[in-house]
């Protein structure tokens, strides 16, 4: 198949030109078996999303069977994401280099063989280093997904492709504490956590081998070595980054962390430089950077970064606010963020399939306006005591925007890759959006953990008066309610502020005394609901900041998608994007 650039709003003139005088050389005929292929790849990409959150609501679980401690417990939830983000461009050279079907079927093993360790670990030691290689091998897996569907499908299918994967993506991330909920609630084989990990592993083995059938093997044409010091050097200006990004707020933010992000600003940079210098000499850089020169690449993963901070950062949120604010179960959680998927379904498939061919990437700028809208609801009904039907008018309209906004976008950054490049872009893609979730949950400290610790203590003050009386009208000497009351507001204020170490003692004297501890524990929910409420609030006002920003990003994305085949008017498309042209 061949595809001519119909779009001049897409490149320069003179390689808009240079396009249109020489086809560019698409993907082979069709591979019949493509359907089956994705529906496999679609099952690994679903266990991905799945395992990055589904662990969390089976902490306690674990810490209470295997005596892990708090650090070992947040290696084991975001040591996962953390080694999966600094896989994910390597792993999709690597498939342009040896085999986009090899590796995938090498991370799928890999996934399913560290799933089993996971499972079987007989210590929070043997969890954390097998979370670990579970991620490594979940980089190697997953950039392999959207490389065989740019080279493997059509065109015209693109959309449909996207649009389901970007569905399941996000459905699987939304429902994870639902799945855990019910396996943790089945307690299969008295196993306790362990079937959250295991049932990968028979999911995985026949995927593993039905992929050697049904997946088409493809590779860059022209012979590409593995530039091992773009390796070392990203690799290195990743960590740098991610690292105080994803285990910042455990350790309190230490100056160190913050000399490494520095640090990695250097790294990157000397990073472009070196890949600059291999492209002048051999023509095999990590990341070909001629991609950056592509107007829609860039805007698109631009845009990526700023919708993914805001959905790490929301979520988190979110999640912290119905189970530790409102009290929600994990299963009335799942439930309750159905809203949101039923809403993301419904525009994905629509916005690339229906709408973005026809109106553009007016498309993504309006669901931006309705994430907005959305925000907006959530804040008219947002209080203290708030039900799970009182969240749905504003979770519902966030998965309508986001599935408008965050699906197509796929779409624009890729239209222009040549397939040879495939794997890079796509690891490109994938490190964007895990980046965004690592800024997102870094910036919950200030839009959500910040004015959390602070309405814990005015809230916590507040209260403690009627702790007092309450400790007096229960025959209490008024020495002694004074001492219960100050005890009160230490151990509800440094648990909110995150300090548990301080409030210890002071919980402790709360705890010994069976009367205080009755009217404290009434009292402390009190203060919890109030505080994370005003917490929440905080946050959402912070999401408005990016639902503008997503509106602005969306701007510098061409008008229109190149393929004709798309359905979008070529001569109105041509218009439009010369029009995009003259004003870059």
């Amino acid at each position: 198949m061949t595809s001519t650039n119909t779009n001049p709003g897409l490149e320069s003139p003179p390689a808009t030109a240079a396009a249109q005088a020489t086809p560019v050389v698409d993907a082979p005929a069709a591979d019949p078996r493509r359907w089956a292929a994705f529906i496999i790849m679609t099952v690994a990409t679903f266990m991905d999303m799945l395992d990055g959150s589904i662990v969390n609501v089976a902490l306690p679980a674990i810490q209470a069977n295997l005596g892990a401690s708090f650090v070992q417990l947040q290696w084991i939830t975001a040591g996962y994401v953390f080694a999966f983000a600094l896989t994910l461009i390597t792993g999709g050279r690597l498939g342009d280099i040896y085999g986009r079907r090899r590796m995938f079927q090498l991370g799928v093993l890999g996934f399913v063989v560290t799933s089993f360790l996971c499972g079987i670990a007989s210590n929070p030691e043997m969890l954390v280093a097998s979370r670990l290689a579970q991620g490594l091998a979940a980089g190697l897996m997953v950039p392999q997904v959207m490389s065989i569907i740019h080279v493997t499908f059509p065109d015209k299918e693109k959309g449909v492709v996207f649009a389901i994967q970007g569905t399941i993506g996000g459905i699987a991330a939304t429902i994870a504490p639902l799945v855990g909920g019910l396996i943790m609630a089945a307690n299969i084989f008295d196993w306790s956590w362990r079937p959250i990990f295991l049932i990968n592993v028979p999911i995985g083995i026949i995927g593993y081998l039905l992929g050697w059938k049904y997946i088409n093997e493809s590779k860059a044409q022209e012979r590409i070595k593995l530039d091992l010091v773009g390796v070392v050097l990203a690799t290195l200006s990743l960590t740098a980054l991610l690292f105080p990004l994803t285990f910042g707020r455990e350790l309190h933010w230490p100056a160190w962390g913050f000399v490494l992000m520095a640090a990695s600003v250097v790294g990157f940079l000397g990073f472009v430089a070196y890949e600059r210098a291999k492209q002048r000499k051999d023509g095999m850089p990590l990341v070909p950077l001629a991609l950056f020169k592509n107007r829609s690449f860039s805007a698109a993963l631009a845009l990526m970064l700023g919708m993914f901070t805001f959905t790490g950062m929301f979520m988190l949120a979110l999640y912290l606010f119905l189970q530790e604010g409102l009290g929600f179960s994990p299963l009335r959680t799942g439930v309750t963020l159905l809203a949101f998927c039923i809403g993301a379904f419904i525009t994905a498939s629509a916005s690339v399939v229906a709408l973005v061919p026809k109106f553009g990437r007016a498309v993504l700028q309006v669901g931006a306006v309705v994430i907005a809208v959305g925000i907006a609801v959530f804040l008219l009904m947002l209080s203290p005591d708030i039900t799970s039907w009182g969240l749905v008018p504003g979770l519902l309209l966030i998965g309508l925007g986001f599935g408008m906004t965050a699906t197509p976008i796929a779409l624009f950054a890729l239209q222009e890759v040549p397939h040879q490049d495939a794997g890079a872009a796509s690891g490109l893609i994938n490190t964007k959006q895990q980046l965004g979730f690592a800024v997102g949950i870094a910036i919950v400290t200030l839009a959500f953990f910040s004015p959390l610790a602070a309405n814990g203590l005015s809230n916590a003050e507040s209260v403690a008066p009627q702790v007092r009386q309450e400790l007096v009208a229960a025959g209490v000497a008024e020495a002694k309610a004074d001492e219960l009351a100050n005890a009160f507001k230490s151990c509800s204020s440094n648990s909110l502020a995150g300090t548990p170490d301080v409030a210890a003692g002071a919980c402790a004297t709360l705890q010994q005394d069976p009367q205080a501890k009755a009217i404290a524990d009434k009292y402390a929910h009190e203060v919890a609901n109030k505080s994370f409420t005003s917490a929440f609030n905080t946050t959402l006002y912070v999401g408005f900041g990016f639902a503008a920003l997503a509106l602005l990003l969306a701007s510098f994305l061409p008008r229109w998608l190149k393929q004709e085949e798309w359905g979008a008017p070529a001569e109105e498309g041509a218009e439009e994007g010369a029009e995009d042209t003259a004003k870059a």
